[in-house]
């Protein structure tokens, strides 16, 4: 892992501390992980604590080039890290001034994953295509909206899109308050892709390193809060099953969604401990709402030996002013322009 700082959307977000952590190399389960029992917390279950890396290479949906196959050979492998290293580089300046802007952070402050996790060509396991299920009727109504609300230009009169009239019209990692790696569920993003988790008789609690998200999970079978209450990160309920944590996530808000999903996705996410170094992290998007059919992806992650460290996301953080600020000159010299004509 490094520290650094990053936005998608060209912001400053101070981050402090740097440090360079071990390179993510779990592993999906393989044969001896059935066999291997996790050691135990005094009351019995599997322990599941500390820092836990789960940067990966290995994309969300099968590449066209991985049809039908849902693992890679070695030299497979090696073509793509190889490839990806070489796309993913920040410091190559061999497009336009647009593009070039666009990797002003250089290589130094990013963490993607560099390695393919469980040799998987996808992160999706189920469909057995390793791609994300087709649309529902809904979801595809929605999507085809949100296009035209993307495509369509803010500046234009009368125009949709998202501006900068308020701070409300911005992304959420922009304003600080939510980063999707962190999740749930959890994606391997930019960089502070870890996590530590930590247990109790009646609780599980997971501390993201991206913008210090954290969720407090009761073991002890009380229900969901009612649908009447939405949250950020959705309410979340644990139980064991065998070796395997078992989180369900249902009430999340309207706020923020994952691939497109609705506020009434259920989340089921499972944490099962297969080596003492590999911690392998499934969940499932069950959404009727956004797709025809639930699906599933399976994440190995590494265990890191270093903590966690203080994401600052505020600090020195001046584009929402900056930005404002923008667009109401654009809208000034537009006006002047207007008038004299």
């Amino acid at each position: 892992m490094r520290r650094g700082f990053f936005s998608g959307w060209g912001i400053l977000a101070v981050v402090a501390g740097v440090a360079w952590l071990v390179p993510a190399t779990g592993s999906a389960q393989s044969a001896g992980a059935a066999s291997y029992k996790a050691p135990r917390t005094p009351d019995g279950k599997p322990d599941l604590q500390g820092v836990w890396d789960y940067r990966s290479a290995t994309p969300l949906q099968r590449p066209a080039e991985f049809a039908n196959k849902a693992t890679m050979t070695d030299e497979e492998i090696a073509a793509y890290e190889k490839n990806r290293l070489a796309t993913q580089d920040k410091d190559r300046r061999d497009g336009t001034a647009q593009a070039d802007l666009g990797r002003a952070y250089n290589d130094f402050w990013w963490d993607y994953g560099t390695k393919i996790t469980g040799r998987q060509t996808s992160l999706i396991v189920d469909p057995p295509d390793g791609r994300l299920p087709a649309l529902s009727a809904e979801g595809q109504k929605r999507a085809d909206e949100r296009r035209v609300f993307q495509t369509t230009n803010v500046r234009e009169e009368g125009g949709v899109g998202r501006g900068f009239d308020s701070y409300d019209d911005r992304p959420l990692g922009e304003r600080c308050i939510l980063w999707g790696v962190a999740g749930p569920p959890m994606t391997s993003g930019a960089y502070n892709n870890n996590f530590q988790m930590i247990q109790s008789e009646n609780w599980v609690v997971i501390v993201n390193e991206m913008i210090h998200e954290h969720r407090m999970i009761p073991l002890d079978n009380r229900p969901h809060v009612p649908g009447t209450i939405r949250l950020w990160q959705g309410d979340s309920r644990g139980h064991w099953e065998g070796e395997t944590l078992v989180v369900e996530t249902t009430n999340f808000n309207d706020k923020r969604n994952y691939q497109s999903t609705t506020p009434n996705m259920k989340l089921t996410e499972r944490f099962t401990r297969t080596a003492a170094d590999t911690l392998v992290y499934e969940y499932t998007i069950d959404d009727p709402a956004t797709y025809a059919r639930p699906w599933t992806a399976r994440l190995p992650m590494a265990k890191n030996s270093e903590p966690l460290y203080e994401y600052a996301c505020h600090e020195g953080n001046y584009a929402m002013p900056n930005g404002m600020e923008g667009q109401r000159n654009i809208e000034k010299a537009a006006a002047a322009a207007k008038g004299s004509n």
